[in-house]
């Protein structure tokens, strides 16, 4: 499709870029008008893979400068208004929309894993010109019917045939972030500006806006949340758009990544009383996030020195600790699925895609490890998070404070979920959250410096000393699954005894 004119004048600039450095390079390839859709899949594969070799943000075919030369002599290939015949094989152009596809989608379906890719077409120097941008391949090689392609000199070849080349690609992915990777290229200033919430940075950083657009760019760039392309386009990161994206939905690597919030009738999910889909970035929506999440968890009101104050189901802290957990420690390569909250009648499950780096039973004694260590890192500057492991010691003790159910954690396959529950009577609680919230109580302990006792898992209960018998109960039955042991093996008395995590 034809472009506007302040992309032209962007994508014309990018051209004359691009012409300078002469011959075709690893990273770009030329042609005329030549265009079988079987080969720019296959090129495709190559310039993207290519292109991560050689550290550029970008692979680009060019239809319309002459290959050698480098002159712009026009093309007349036009993908915008050709569709792909894919059957017979192999696949041919048609004019015939009943029985087409166009050509964009049937490249995407051959794609793997799937890129962002995209046609432009322009006139440059009077002459009719097509640019294909191709992203770097990120994570894994990208392949075109099930085969990956790269480029040896300006000669396409499959990558199998080069193993150094192929173990050079793995290295390279070893060392890349994902929030180093490139959400969205070819942004103009005013693009970048009108994409992310800017305004946020400043105010979250506690910064003063600079007049001067220049100057903003400059300070999103020096916290990479840009990457400078050429002297007139950029290109956001993932951690730009996951932080500050006005809509995340505007990216298409990040579109499923938007934090779900679901409110159920019951305890079921039977169904819906209320959905909302968070589409902003994380760190310029975080409060809005905890506002939303508490007013439906509201319990109720009471009057204190003659004002009303909210009575709420869960502590503060424990949703302030456990939603940015599951934002951040989530797997982004995970696709179609994202952070999601799930509030009931009896609990509240917050979820988020990519099974734990660590042990469940570990997560109050470990410092947290992350996949996304640039993300963790800026919300704990904009004070978010904190990165010392302290977060799930602080929902456990708000927890025991006001004597709630334990929460409970929990590694499926490709998730992992954190359930609070609501209050409930201890006589309602059953064995496993009985000896759950034993072995929690024991694990605050130890990293408090102090060992567990009958008194104080009593006192964690919120039972007399009548009760004693019952908590020694509980405390037998988390010994014999292992999750405690006495502090001190060779004591033999029962009513000063003490125990500590199995891990101690």
């Amino acid at each position: 499709m034809t472009e506007p004119e302040n992309l032209t004048n962007i994508l014309t600039s990018l051209l004359d870029e691009l012409r300078t450095g002469g011959n075709e390079r690893e990273w770009i390839e030329c042609k005329v008008s030549y265009a079988n859709p079987q080969d720019i899949g296959e090129y495709i594969s190559a310039l993207a893979n290519s292109s991560t070799l050689n550290n550029k943000e970008n692979g680009w075919m060019i239809w319309g400068v002459e290959d050698g030369t480098w002159l712009p002599v026009g093309t007349t290939f036009s993908p915008s208004k050709l569709k792909v015949k894919a059957k017979p094989a192999p696949p041919q152009y048609t004019t015939d929309k009943e029985q087409g596809e166009e050509l964009t989608n049937w490249l995407l379906r051959q794609l793997a894993p799937g890129i962002d890719i995209r046609f432009y077409e322009f006139l440059y120097q009077d002459k009719p010109v097509v640019l294909l941008e191709i992203p770097a391949a990120a994570q894994t090689p990208v392949s075109f019917h099930d085969q990956e392609f790269i480029r040896v000199g300006s000669y396409k070849k499959r990558l199998k045939e080069y193993p150094e080349k192929e173990r050079a690609l793995w290295h390279i992915f070893s060392r890349t972030s994902f929030e180093g990777l490139i959400a969205t290229s070819g942004m103009s200033d005013d693009q970048v500006l009108g994409v992310l919430r800017y305004e946020s940075y400043f105010e979250l950083l506690d910064l003063p806006i600079p007049s001067e657009r220049t100057r903003i760019l400059h300070r999103l760039e020096e916290d990479r949340l840009i990457k400078a392309e050429t002297s007139h386009s950029w290109a956001i990161t993932n951690l730009g758009a996951i932080l500050f994206a006005r809509k995340l939905s505007g990216f298409s690597t990040l579109k499923r990544k938007s934090l779900r919030v679901i409110l159920y009738e019951g305890v079921r999910r039977t169904g819906s009383k209320k959905e909302h889909l968070f589409d902003e970035g994380y760190a310029s929506s975080f409060e809005e996030v905890i506002r939303y999440i508490k007013d439906l968890t509201q319990a109720g009101e009471l009057i204190e020195d003659g004002f009303n104050k909210k009575i709420y189901t869960y502590p503060d802290i424990t949703i302030r600790e456990l939603i940015p957990n599951a934002l951040i420690h989530q797997d982004f390569q995970i696709t179609g699925t994202g952070p999601m909250v799930e509030i009931f009648d009896d609990r509240m499950e917050i979820t988020n895609p990519g099974s734990p780096l660590m042990d469940t039973l570990r997560f109050i004694d470990i410092p947290p490890k992350s996949r996304n260590e640039d993300l963790a890192a800026f919300m704990r500057r904009i004070e978010i998070c904190e990165e010392r492991g302290s977060g799930i010691d602080k929902v456990i003790e708000s927890v025991e404070h006001l004597i709630l159910p334990p929460p409970d954690f929990i590694n499926y396959d490709s998730s992992t979920k954190a359930i609070l529950y609501a209050r409930k009577d201890f006589s309602d609680m059953d064995w496993d959250e009985r000896v759950r919230a034993c072995y929690q109580h024991a694990c605050l302990c130890s990293v408090s410096n102090q060992v567990m006792t009958n008194a104080s898992l009593r006192v964690r209960f919120g039972l007399n000393e009548t009760e004693s018998s019952t908590v020694s109960r509980i405390i037998q039955e988390t010994l014999k699954r292992d999750l405690i042991k006495p502090a001190d093996p060779d004591s033999h008395s029962k009513r000063h005894a003490k125990y500590i995590p199995f891990w101690q």
